[in-house]
């Protein structure tokens, strides 16, 4: 009799268990698979994160080994025509062109880590193009720009300066407004 109520009770708590799991199951915590998951995507996130980061800060350490090339070149006339491709210029234009080049490469590197949007891009490139030894630069290095990939950053900035420069040659009184839309 004992093991009766003993399996009668048995029989009862596990029916007493299954019906109290059916009424909790839509308040059940997230699998422990689930939850695994949601962890490997957050730590996969994370990743990309620095990925990213690590990224930027070899764009960086690579802007500063050229800005110290440059800056060496600048001050060496025998090293400043080995670096510049542009022929028959007197040392102090190529330096200028060359520090041009330079404040352009850092805008753009602005640009690709994120430091800058597409618009204040845009605000910067339209103060340099204003620029007279910026200009001369633009024009005198179009063929470089040509090799560029299409799809390329550089190749799309370029594209903007260019546009920009057409416009402020025609002369316009609002020059901060000149070239491609901010949002594009």
């Amino acid at each position: 009799m004992a093991t009766q109520k003993l399996g009668v009770r048995r029989i009862g708590s596990a029916t007493w268990s299954g019906a109290v799991g059916r009424m909790s199951a839509p308040f059940r915590r997230p699998s422990r698979r689930r939850r695994q998951e949601e962890l490997t995507q957050d730590l996969l996130r994370q990743l990309a994160g620095v990925a990213e980061e690590i990224r930027h800060a070899n764009l960086i350490q690579l802007q500063r080994l050229i800005v110290g090339q440059v800056d060496r070149a600048m001050a060496d006339p025998a090293l400043m025509a080995a670096m510049s491709t542009l022929d028959d210029l007197p040392d102090f234009k190529r330096r200028q062109l060359l520090f041009v080049n330079r404040e352009y490469a850092t805008i753009l590197l602005a640009y690709r880590i994120g430091s800058v949007s597409w618009g204040e891009l845009l605000g910067h490139l339209r103060v340099l193009c204003r620029n007279s030894v910026f200009a001369d630069y633009w024009e005198r290095t179009a063929e470089h720009r040509r090799s560029l990939p299409g799809e390329s950053i550089e190749a799309k900035v370029g594209e903007a300066v260019d546009v920009i420069m057409e416009e402020l040659a025609e002369g316009p009184d609002e020059w901060w407004v000149v070239g491609p839309s901010p949002e594009g």
